[in-house]
């Protein structure tokens, strides 16, 4: 992944590299993850990718062994060019037992109808079987429904995934993930190729999708959610996805479109933006929003039904322990 977008970003003459940064559970005893992230340059507004690994071990009584992850949020910095969202992780149980979660979502600020087609085809051919399913998911797990809209234009989601032949299962997660990272790489170095200095009407549009980013990220994402409860040892990699500027007087304008008691959680985040108007969403600020998540879902614990879900409820925090 890392490889293929400093390659877009060679082309664009942009010879910036991502950097790298280190995280540890409970001090390394229960493993760890590297991010490799780079911000605001001519190519990229916030770009990271996260591969992690936590096991337990010493604690035999947890029902989590392991699990193992990579994930990656890229926002590029011209609006046509298109974010991309991806996720590949396997979970095992303690009794042996275990899982893939796999997802690749097309996330435009001004959709493009032939990058639309050329993605979605790219993940039909890397899991023909699974892919009409996986679509689906996807677009019902993406699904802002105070916005009447889903979060991007091609969504793929298995959760929970498993059968009888590891290794075909394992084919597929690779499969997916490599498909989408050198197809995302594709077309944003075709839209960088085709497309001049950005006028401020697409600028706006940009924005108020980063700001849209931003609010289902938050409000909706299990995953999300489930990593802020779970510990606050990398809060700032866990909100990596979040892009650098949101509009927060339009974010605001969302608070009463939402049902109660997530109203009160998207107080909370507008408490969180400094300021008025566009507000950078620098590590402070993601400290500040994570800790807004955080106490929001442990005095609310019952809002989690809230969150968004495919055919499978993914695994709560309670389910791991």
């Amino acid at each position: 992944m890392v490889h293929a977008q400093e390659g877009v970003a060679r082309e664009r003459g942009d010879s910036v590299r991502f950097g790298e940064v280190t995280w540890e559970r409970d001090g390394g005893r229960h493993g760890g993850g590297t991010r490799m992230a780079i911000a605001d340059t001519s190519v990229f507004d916030r770009a990271s990718v996260n591969v992690s690994q936590v096991h337990y071990d010493d604690e035999p009584t947890k029902r989590l062994s392991s699990a193992t992850a990579l994930s990656t949020i890229i926002h590029p910095r011209h609006p046509h060019a298109p974010s991309v969202h991806i996720h590949v992780s396997w979970t095992e149980m303690r009794d042996g037992n275990g899982y893939w979660r796999i997802m690749a979502d097309l996330n435009p600020a001004i959709p493009d109808a032939a990058a639309t087609a050329r993605f979605v085809g790219a993940l039909r051919d890397a899991a023909p079987a699974v892919f009409d399913a996986a679509a689906r998911q996807g677009d019902t797990y993406f699904s802002i429904p105070a916005l009447g809209r889903c979060r991007g234009v091609a969504h793929f989601y298995l959760e929970q995934y498993a059968t009888a032949d590891r290794d075909a299962d394992a084919a597929l997660a690779r499969a997916v993930g490599e498909a989408a990272i050198d197809t995302h790489a594709g077309i944003v170095a075709d839209a960088l190729r085709t497309h001049g200095a950005p006028s401020p009407e697409e600028c706006s549009a940009q924005l108020a999708y980063h700001t849209l980013y931003l609010f289902q990220v938050l409000t909706l994402d299990r995953g999300t959610t489930s990593g802020l409860l779970v510990h606050d040892q990398n809060d700032v990699g866990i909100l990596g996805s979040l892009p650098s500027h949101v509009d927060r007087a339009l974010l605001a304008t969302w608070a009463t479109l939402v049902e109660a008691p997530v109203d009160a959680l998207v107080a909370s985040l507008l408490a969180a933006l400094p300021g008025d108007g566009v507000v950078v969403v620098d590590d402070a600020v993601k400290r500040a929003l994570a800790a807004a998540v955080r106490a929001f879902y442990t005095a609310n614990p019952q809002a989690l039904e809230l969150q968004a879900r495919g055919d499978v409820l993914p695994p709560t925090v309670a389910n791991h322990r």
